[in-house]
């Protein structure tokens, strides 16, 4: 019996957290963190203001964890095969189903819009990003093994840049208003995709 007394109360605990991240992704991304207070967060979740804290020592500290719950929303909606270490390539698929997933992120987005100052380069430090980035270093050395990708590359090395430049790409198709010149998109991903392909005849 006391078994089962001791297991419950992690899993509460667990969802207690679960609700108030959820709270403030929608508040943060709504009115941004300014316009947020802790108060109004464990309000939501029939929590008092001290509660709230025994789960994130501050209001920046909830702010980051719910920026990187919703960028790993993100990411694991428009990407799961990068996650798996699987990628075939096509840097056009994975810009369309970022942008198409969006939507459903609200703070990611808000975050990569500039809309929360000069923050979107935070991304690049979160858990999230560190998954993802392990997830493209593998896919990259299984390509080498099969020949899709160059053998002359450090995976690890090249995948940062690739990381980079989509980042840089998609915080510059929000900042713009969510319009990319074709022309200029279309460089850029001929580009990445000529940089992975092996050199004929090596």
């Amino acid at each position: 019996m006391s078994t089962a007394v001791v297991e419950q109360v992690p899993a509460k605990g667990v969802r207690t957290k679960q609700a108030v991240l959820g709270e403030a992704i929608s508040q943060f991304a709504a009115v941004g963190r300014r316009g947020t207070s802790v108060s109004s967060i464990a309000r939501q979740v029939g929590l008092t203001p001290g509660a709230v804290y025994v789960y994130f020592s501050s209001k920046q500290a909830l702010f980051e964890a719910a920026v990187d719950a919703d960028a790993a929303g993100l990411i694991a909606d428009a990407l799961p095969e990068i996650l798996a270490g699987g990628f075939d390539g096509n840097f056009g698929r994975v810009f369309a189903r970022l942008l198409a997933c969006l939507p459903a992120h609200p703070l990611a987005r808000r975050v990569l819009a500039g809309e929360e100052g000069t923050g979107a380069e935070r991304l690049v430090q979160l858990p999230s990003e560190q998954r993802l980035h392990e997830g493209l270093t593998t896919a990259l050395r299984r390509g080498q093994q099969d020949g899709t990708v160059r053998g002359d590359i450090d995976p690890e090395i090249f995948a940062i840049g690739l990381e980079s430049i989509v980042l840089a790409l998609l915080i510059a198709i929000l900042q713009s208003g969510g319009d990319s010149d074709p022309r200029s998109s279309a460089g850029v991903l001929a580009v990445l995709e000529t940089a992975l392909r092996p050199v004929l005849g090596s």
